[in-house]
């Protein structure tokens, strides 16, 4: 599943970037993995410069770990065409 950024992107690679790119604030794993996401896609697209995965704490009454995925100016390159 490695991608490369010369041979470009699958159908659904770009679709998690595109889901991604409509979000400013980027999707946490948690509801790309609702949206049918697997681990290993979103690890290629971190990897390979397409997106980012950042770790946050939700603050309530109990602390909620995540991870925010962004979509990188790479992963906007890829999906343009």
């Amino acid at each position: 599943m490695a991608l490369s950024k010369q041979r470009g992107i699958g159908f659904d690679e770009r679709r998690v970037l595109q889901l991604l790119a409509r979000s400013k604030n980027g999707h946490t794993e948690a509801m790309l993995r609702a949206h049918g996401v697997t681990t290993a896609m979103l690890t290629v697209l971190v990897r390979d410069g397409f997106a980012t995965a950042t770790p946050e704490i939700a603050r309530g009454k109990r602390p909620i770990k995540s991870v925010r995925m962004r979509i990188t100016d790479d992963g906007r390159r890829a999906i343009a065409g």
